[in-house]
């Protein structure tokens, strides 16, 4: 695990696909500590951004920098999708699955997923399938499961959008506590609460480009554009 954290910069990046540009030109520095929260309308490019700075979309140009080599910082990240992909395998086999990979010691394995299966209160369900978990479980299962190994930078796509509130508050207390033990987390949300609650920073995105980037608590208090204005007034805007 990477001791230092750390910090990346996209440089110029654009995104084109068939003659049309999805996203950029970009050009967004973000530190190595905090809770960035990104926002704006659907099809805005927020997941594109967080697949790019993850390494799993390609740049048609510019560059994404990281403070450490690229395979280290692959290494120390992870992802959790708006829809939970679970192995079709017990919750114990998918909380051990990522430790596997990197060749824990069975005793430690074992350790941690108790913990963790304690975490997210399924310490009962370790042996049922995954699949037969309720939305909301599943999605605790893959935040835990992301978070069992202790990644350096958390990227979460919309991982609320379909729970219900008791499940969403539970995340929430999940995603505060990693963040307060250190994970670097970058997030998107289409819940204004939920970015007010969780933010540390805020990044606006309007068709492919960062409109505003700052503190949650100015982003808030005092927009800088007209866009980011209206998107906080519930308005439509293009």
């Amino acid at each position: 695990m990477v001791k230092h954290p750390m910090s990346v910069e996209l440089e110029q990046a654009i995104i084109t696909r068939r003659g049309t540009q999805l996203l950029g030109p970009i050009d967004l520095s973000l530190s190595g500590t905090g809770f960035t929260i990104v926002l704006g309308p659907n099809g805005a490019g927020k997941t594109s951004l967080l697949k790019v700075l993850h390494g799993v979309t390609r740049l048609s140009s510019g560059r994404v920098r990281w403070s450490v080599p690229d395979k280290e910082a692959r290494e120390a990240q992870a992802y959790v999708f708006q829809k939970p992909i679970m192995l079709r395998r017990s919750v114990r086999q998918n909380l051990a699955f990522p430790l596997q990979l990197l060749n824990f010691p069975k005793a430690e394995i074992a350790e941690r997923v108790t913990h963790w299966s304690g975490r997210i209160g399924l310490e009962d369900a370790l042996n049922r399938p995954a699949t037969r978990l309720s939305g909301g479980e599943q999605q605790k299962l893959a935040l835990a499961r992301a978070l069992i190994r202790e990644p350096q930078v958390l990227f979460l796509d919309e991982p609320c959008a379909n729970l219900d509130g008791r499940s969403t508050l539970e995340i929430e207390k999940l995603l505060l506590a990693a963040s307060t033990a250190g994970t670097r987390i970058i997030m998107t949300t289409h819940d204004l609460g939920q970015a007010r609650r969780l933010a540390s920073d805020v990044v606006f995105l309007l068709n492919g480009k960062v409109r505003e980037q700052a503190t949650a608590q100015d982003f808030f208090s005092a927009q800088q554009t007209e866009e980011a204005q209206a998107f906080l007034n519930g308005d439509i805007i293009e």
